[in-house]
């Protein structure tokens, strides 16, 4: 028996739980303090709550882009612990200058805040290849400045079935697809994805002409499929989303409930 063997490592016990209620599935963030446990992802909020019956935590936050709060409350509602739903108005530690704050995307708040947890002090460029893409800046003084919103991968092959009469539905193809193809599914499986890898290596090319130094940072379902196509240096963060969670909740917890100043941990 070996040292490994005699002293397994031993996890923290989570007690923070944060949940991205996105348009499928819940996809949940076990942290313990600023440590992530676990995460997982369930079908639906009854399965999520199966599954904290035989498990506890402290603090629960959930984040919806597509259902209100009443939806979220009730799908919630027999959690018997501190539990906080992700609005407009939920404290945040970042600044906002966005003309619309009512109308921002809890997503990309949150990746927001989860770029400034991880890269603290640096300017930031977010890009989300979810459902849309959203490319979103976030300068070292950790101001949300806001940024753009595009079709997403899925969304874009969707489109161009949907909006003629006579172009079929394509997926994402498993090789690369060349630019210049030579039948009509595989030039919309390269306008689609070699369009998208120009349109993210566009905006890279301009913040990084207008802000020297900039950290991108890339998140999303889609993001797998581009990492190795865009212009380096970028750091993937698959759970970028869920650790800006976790730190708005222990914003909230730590700070504002207990009314003392603001740390950068």
């Amino acid at each position: 028996m070996n040292e490994t063997d005699k002293h397994p490592l031993q996890l923290p016990t989570a007690t923070n739980l944060v949940i991205d209620w996105g348009n499928t599935r819940l996809k949940t963030g076990w942290f313990a303090g600023s440590i992530v446990v676990e995460t997982r992802s369930y079908a639906s909020p009854d399965e999520l709550a199966a599954d904290l019956e035989s498990r506890s935590v402290e603090h629960v936050l959930v984040s919806s882009t597509s259902r209100p709060a009443e939806e979220i409350r009730a799908g919630f509602e027999g959690l018997r612990t501190d539990f906080w739903v992700l609005d407009s108005q939920t404290p945040v530690p970042i600044q906002k200058a966005y003309d619309t704050p009512n109308t921002l995307g809890a997503d990309r708040i949150a990746a927001s805040v989860g770029a400034m947890t991880l890269f603290p002090r640096q300017d930031c460029l977010v890009l989300d290849l979810g459902t849309c893409l959203t490319a979103d800046l976030i300068d070292r003084d950790a101001v949300f400045h806001g940024g753009l919103i595009s079709p997403g991968l899925h969304m874009r092959f969707r489109a161009m079935h949907e909006q003629t009469a006579r172009l079929p539905l394509v997926e994402v193809s498993v090789e690369w697809p060349g630019l210049t193809a030579k039948n009509t599914r595989s030039a919309m499986q390269s306008g689609v994805m070699n369009g998208l890898a120009f349109e993210l290596n566009g905006i890279i090319d301009f913040y990084r002409q207008e802000r020297p130094g900039i950290v991108v940072i890339l998140c999303g379902g889609d993001a797998p499929a581009f990492e190795s196509r865009l212009k380096q240096p970028i750091f993937a963060v698959p759970e970028l989303v869920l650790t800006g969670l976790n730190r708005i909740l222990r914003y909230n917890v730590e700070n504002l409930q207990a009314n003392t100043p603001d740390v950068n941990a």
